[in-house]
């Protein structure tokens, strides 16, 4: 049975239509990635499923032996609580029938009277405390905060002293502990370093939950989905597997449906010929054949569906204004401190012209003091900065600061290019998705997203040709991170970036730049190179030590399964295939012989082989869903 159901749900604000007609179901093991552009409702349907929303129109049923967990539900209240013990706060039942059991033993072990019903009771809450994973609820904990990159000194440390984003981090190990099996999560690897998002990725893998999760890391998408749901034109569309195998389906789907529309429109476009001659003719036997033709117009018009445009999406490019030299920076021995404690020392580098140089680190270490020490906003305690010839710099913050929030959009791009008319202004605006009024919106009322598109308007018209780019995606939704990537790849200039985003690491780096305290290590090739290298000197915390014992326990049992179920599945896909060879011959003679004179004329005929290539075209639909599904389980 599904853990959630969603039928015909509609969503509006005002006069603003979110989505429509959404239908889709949650199953054990289903682990979906929800993707669609910023503003799409992706949120708004999390807000639905946990009831904060209710809908302008449809139903959602939640299975009642199910538990939906949202990280959102889980606020840090107490300021003054420890990391470690707010944490624990998801485990108050256990703690409570912990301490009933201590109590239990010392009076069973001083007291005569009614002992037979504490007996019983000791009994009954030691077989549920250790159900429950009472006995594990304490190491659960802490991996947790240690795969989330939490010390045990900053376990230790009140929560009022901790940032926005180690708050953030409390919240999301809330979640994952909380035992719910159908976990809503909403931009988890946010503020998470590398080491924290692999971490997360084999939590969630090994967990045995379901989940939805709304992400632009498509990376994480890659490693932690099974199923993609994207939301696009106020419509869900469903697709089988990751990220990357969403791709060509949505490529396939589109397709196809421009297809069908314009054989439909085609085949319109015939019968209205056929209609005008027999009016011409204007027989008794003309006008019913010319009435006949048009009922099936009628019919196929109710039934079209024109394919929509895909949401505009910004597309532009990073010109240079002039090449450099072929050495572009140089650092020796550069060291920085903050309030006498120093951040990083002896870093060096060697960056030449076209080079794409990625910096990664965990959160804390300094990347982001390092471009700023480069750029000379920050001095260093020592070394040596220098630039080569010819080189022209363009910098991207990601704390999106040097902007003066009271001015427009219009306003800002205006005073940083005066020689722009505001013809132009407007006209490059408009690529990145600020057209009519959106121009006039000061910067203070806009969203993350759309400060770090008013950026990457300033960077393309900049015309540098060298980019420090820090943390250029966040803010971003997946059509805007596919953009940016199809730019810098196409960029003639050189490029060291700050950034989390593994998928656009593993598009560009010809480097990786490796940051600790004592410097920088070196390592050639694009990210899934930098792994296999790099694993000696990374620790990478084992998701498996916060999964309960009872669960190793039944793995093998778990594998045996699997291994007959996928026995079954290769015997039934043979089958299978068949069946869809035969139904695609079917098809291909009844759409030959619904275009040949005898049928095209015969209306009775015409109506039966119509509705017999629309049975066929849905068996074939659920054969095709059934073999993807057959196809995945039988992978190895």
């Amino acid at each position: 049975m599904a853990l959630i159901t969603v039928s015909g749900l509609m969503m509006e604000f005002g006069d603003q239509r979110l989505f429509e007609n959404m239908n889709f179901e949650i199953q054990k093991g289903d682990r979906v990635g929800l993707i669609g552009v910023n503003g799409s409702g992706k949120t708004t349907l999390f807000r639905i499923l946990t009831g904060e929303y209710s809908p302008t129109d449809g139903t959602v049923v939640i299975n009642k032996n199910s538990t939906i967990g949202y990280m959102e539900q889980h606020v840090c209240r107490n300021l003054e609580r420890s990391a470690y013990d707010e944490v624990m706060t998801v485990f108050d039942d256990l703690i409570e029938m912990e301490k009933e059991l201590e109590g239990l033993n010392v009076l069973i072990g001083s007291v005569h009277d009614e002992i037979d019903e504490m007996v019983e009771r000791q009994a009954f809450l030691h077989d549920e405390f250790t159900r429950r994973g009472g006995l594990t609820c304490r190491s659960r904990a802490r991996s947790a905060l240690l795969g989330l990159g939490f010390d045990d000194e900053k376990m230790q440390l009140p929560i009022s002293a901790l940032s926005g984003g180690q708050r953030a981090k409390l919240q999301l190990a809330k979640l994952l502990l909380c035992g719910a099996d159908v976990l809503l999560l909403d931009e988890p690897t946010n503020h998470l370093d590398t080491e924290s998002v692999e971490w997360l990725e084999q939590f969630l893998t090994e967990s045995g939950c379901s989940y939805i999760v709304i992400s632009h890391d498509r990376y994480f998408l890659d490693k932690t989905t099974n199923k993609t749901f994207e939301i696009e034109n106020r419509k869900m569309a469903r697709y089988n597997g990751n990220y990357t195998a969403f791709l060509p389906q949505k490529q396939e789907h589109l397709l196809a449906m421009q297809r069908a529309y314009d054989n439909t429109m085609k085949e319109i476009g015939r019968l209205e010929g056929i209609i005008e001659q027999q009016r011409r003719w204007n027989r008794e036997k003309n006008i019913r054949t010319a009435e006949s033709k048009q009922k099936v117009i009628d019919r196929l018009e109710k039934n079209l569906e024109k394919p929509e445009n895909a949401p505009s999406a910004i597309h532009f490019d990073l010109g240079i204004k002039n090449q450099s030299g072929n050495d572009v920076l140089e650092l020796d021995n550069v060291s920085l401190s903050f309030g006498g404690e120093p951040l990083f020392r002896n870093v060096a580098m060697d960056i030449k012209r076209g080079e794409r140089i990625f910096i990664l680190g965990p959160n804390g270490c300094g990347k982001t003091s390092l471009l700023k020490t480069i750029l000379g906003k920050y001095k260093a305690q020592s070394g040596r900065i220098s630039f080569g010839e010819g080189v022209r710099v363009g910098y991207y913050d990601q704390i999106q600061t040097g902007m003066d929030s009271e001015k427009t959009v219009f306003e800002e791009l205006s005073d940083s290019f005066p020689a722009m008319t505001n013809t132009e202004i407007r006209s490059t605006l408009a690529r990145f998705l600020f057209r009519n009024d959106d121009v006039f919106k000061e910067l203070s009322t806009l969203s993350g997203g759309e400060r770090a598109r008013v950026l990457l308007t300033k960077l393309m018209l900049g015309g540098a040709n060298f980019l420090l780019l820090d943390e250029p995606t966040n803010h971003l939704d997946i059509n805007s991170c596919e953009a940016l990537e199809a730019a810098l790849k196409e960029y003639e200039g050189t490029l060291l970036i700050v950034s989390h985003d593994r998928y656009l690491i593993n598009a560009l780096a010809d480097r990786i730049f490796y940051l600790t305290a004592e410097g920088i290590r070196v390592y050639e090739g694009s990210y899934e190179e930098y792994l296999k290298k790099a694993e000696p000197f990374r620790k990478k915390p084992a998701a498996s030590d916060t999964a309960p014992k009872q669960e190793k326990q039944v793995e093998y049992k778990k594998k045996k399964e699997l291994d007959s179920q996928r026995r079954k599945a290769r015997a039934r896909l043979g089958r299978l295939e068949k069946e869809i060879s035969d139904a695609e011959d079917r098809l291909s003679e009844l759409n030959d012989y619904l275009n040949s004179p005898e049928v095209s004329s015969d209306y009775e005929r015409l109506m039966k082989t119509t509705d017999e290539i629309s049975q066929t075209e849905s068996a074939l639909e659920v054969m095709y869903e059934e073999w993807e599904e057959l196809s995945e389980l039988t992978q190895e």
